[in-house]
């Protein structure tokens, strides 16, 4: 599951215990659940001036969807079933992310595969344990297409169609270092402490700026826009943008 924390103005979502943080549909429910906190906070507090730090205990970051849950189900359409489901879930939670209303940030400290990897580049930043971790799909290899929501959002993010090539047609396994290098990542650390501490140093920038919250997330929203419409969000219209230039008291 997920615990969450403050630090300032900081919150930090840790994914919890020594697993793999498979993205079952309970971890996906206490995931949006601390997101929602979150959100329900800073706008309690005021709605600007907050960061969202993610991250996780123990050697994974997350490894994707809990397959052994589903090929639990005793039938090979069961387990189909199961994991048609997770996929499902999962895509408010991107939603989520996209829309929070304050910059977020993942410290990436063990290996981050599939939904995991996903997971990662839902945020605005990734910081990235150097030491160990990998970044890796490997839906080719177990032979599974992708969903077309994941596809939007790593053709969003990544830029380079060669490393976008490596990394969903090839199933090739990225270290921080050559992550840094290639632009998936923003920067990458000695140890997992140091991966978490940078992050938290970033969001603490970030939130010093004291950004209106809801503008920031119009704004990764509108940045965004195939993402946006792949997750069911609502294009923005111009009154509501109109109401947030309103609410920013210029």
């Amino acid at each position: 599951m997920c615990s969450l924390g403050k630090r300032g103005r900081v919150f930090i979502l840790t994914l919890t215990g020594d697993g793999e943080h498979r993205l079952s549909p309970d971890v996906i429910a206490s995931v949006r659940d601390a997101l929602a906190r979150a959100k329900s906070e800073s706008a309690a507090a005021g709605g600007r001036g907050f960061a969202l730090v993610t991250t996780a205990e123990g050697r994974f970051f997350s490894n994707g969807f809990d397959l052994a849950w589903a090929r639990s189900g005793g039938s090979a359409s069961t387990a189909r079933i199961r994991l048609q489901s997770m996929v499902s879930l999962f895509q408010p939670l991107v939603a989520d992310l996209l829309s929070l209303p304050m910059p977020t940030i993942a410290a990436v400290t063990g290996h981050a595969a599939a939904a995991g990897f996903m997971l990662a580049i839902c945020h605005d930043y990734v910081e990235m344990r150097g030491d160990r971790g990998i970044l890796y799909m490997s839906e080719l290899d177990v032979g599974m297409p992708f969903p077309p929501y994941f596809l939007k959002l790593m053709r969003s993010k990544i830029s380079d169609p060669k490393v976008l090539r490596e990394i969903v047609l090839e199933g090739k396994k990225i270290g921080a270092s050559e992550a840094t290098a290639k632009g998936i990542i923003d920067r990458a650390h000695g140890s997992a402490l140091e991966t978490v501490e940078a992050a938290v140093r970033r969001a603490e920038e970030l939130a010093a700026k004291n950004w209106v919250g809801e503008v920031y997330g119009s704004i990764r929203r509108g940045a965004l826009p195939e993402v946006r419409a792949a997750v069911g969000l609502p294009e923005e219209t111009d009154e509501e943008r109109q109401n947030l230039l309103a609410a920013s008291k210029l």
